[in-house]
């Protein structure tokens, strides 16, 4: 089943016809090695960081399926209202934390 995701909390010719919840997703990342080599060397000289850019877009990514998994199983068929947040898990360790959450409900479209 497709699962319609929207950052609104109305969906433009539908109508919501029952609230599922609230659903979330989270996912925590560190770099490798590597990444936390080239990222302190990118960071000395500038310029992007596309390995720790690639890590955080699969991050997401991830956040984002397990979001969709919980909207899934309460039996939605749209998400409105989501949205992203991330932080530092500690200051010892690089690891971020990304959640991504929003409300599940079944749609309809309007007649």
């Amino acid at each position: 089943m497709e699962i319609l995701v929207t950052t609104t909390f109305t969906i433009e010719g539908c109508e919501i016809i029952e609230y599922k919840g609230l659903v979330t997703g989270i996912t925590v990342r560190a770099p490798t090695i590597k990444q936390s080599f080239l990222g302190i060397l990118k960071s000395t000289i500038g310029g992007s960081i596309g390995s720790y850019t690639k890590m955080c877009e699969q991050t997401r990514y991830e956040a984002f399926k397990n979001m969709l998994k919980q909207a899934h199983s309460l039996g939605a068929n749209a998400i409105i209202g989501i949205h992203y947040d991330s932080s530092d898990i500690s200051a010892n360790t690089p690891s971020t934390e990304v959640f991504c959450y929003g409300t599940a409900v079944v749609i309809s479209k309007k007649l």
